[in-house]
């Protein structure tokens, strides 16, 4: 039942963990997962938090969830939000769009805690280079029994769908598992993974280790449960065909249009964040360049 288990790479940022699954040498994507990072938890020093400057982003949105903590997002629309668990930020990039996240002043003040997700979705042939855009949903479904609850955050599962905006077949939950909790994990999708965030859980009765990638055999229903407890992230959706390439942070089919907003990053012909011109973070010499399939 399960395909692949990918270990992720983890960055100490010095007062918390991030652990990055993907891109990876095993595996590029999930479905329109491109990126899948897993950061926390963690509680900072008081007056420190978060802070990712202005940075751009091309072919592709980028989807927030906390479990714990906030984390404020401002971009080059003119759009600021707070995000807190049970919401989520998907901001679609598109032709570019420039963005910046940081810890609210009042979680620096009494120590931010920072634990969540943050993942990016290729965008499909034909709108790549749609308009950008952001949102922000907080009616989100959620599947509930006595030992199991599921929030969807995209898509359709268990017959529920999400408000998000999917620009390809995209499913994204989670699921808190209490002890002796089950819930099914349909087929349909093309591509899936579930990733153990917390506690211990089973899938198709194979153990999950804590923040791996595991890769779902396609075409399977299986059960996911814990006999104590747990927290998993459901992933997937439509397989892409064509080719993605992966530099820095930019993604694209074409390798000349990441050239391109290399350029136009160098020379300032992006967008600003109003409210956050002040800073922003340079275009690196050299960036992890990753092709798919």
């Amino acid at each position: 039942m399960i395909e692949q288990t990918i270990t992720p790479v983890t960055h100490d940022l010095g007062q918390f963990e991030v652990r990055r699954a993907i891109p990876s040498r095993e595996r590029s994507m999930v479905g329109p997962f491109i990126f899948v990072d897993q950061f926390g938890p963690a509680e900072l020093d008081i007056g420190a938090g978060m802070d990712v400057r202005p940075h751009p982003h091309i072919n592709l949105a980028t989807v927030t969830w906390l479990f714990e903590g906030a984390i404020d997002h401002r971009d080059s629309l003119g759009t600021f939000a707070t995000i807190r668990p049970g919401q989520v930020n998907l901001m679609t990039a598109g032709s570019g769009i420039v963005h910046s996240e940081r810890s609210p002043q009042g979680e620096r003040d009494q120590g931010a805690r920072l634990y969540g997700m943050q993942t990016w979705l290729a965008l499909p042939d034909g709108q790549e280079e749609i308009a950008p855009a952001f949102e922000a949903q907080t009616d989100l479904p959620v599947v509930e029994d006595r030992c199991a609850r599921a929030i969807v955050i995209m898509g359709e599962l268990w017959g529920r769908r999400a408000p998000t905006t999917t620009h390809a077949g995209t499913i994204y939950a989670e699921i808190a598992l209490a002890p002796g909790g089950t819930i099914p994990v349909e087929a349909e999708a093309d591509e899936r993974a579930v990733m153990l965030v917390e506690g211990a859980a089973t899938i198709g009765g194979q153990p999950l280790t804590l923040f791996a990638l595991t890769v779902l055999a396609p075409g399977q229903a299986m059960t996911l449960a814990s006999e104590s407890g747990g927290r998993v992230m459901l992933l997937g959706g439509e397989a892409f065909a064509s080719k993605r390439h992966v530099w820095w942070n930019f993604v694209s089919s074409d390798r000349e249009r990441i050239n391109q907003a290399k350029r136009d990053w160098r020379d300032g012909r992006f967008p600003i964040v109003p409210g956050d011109e002040d800073e922003f973070i340079p275009l690196p010499e050299k960036a992890t360049t990753v092709s798919y399939p």
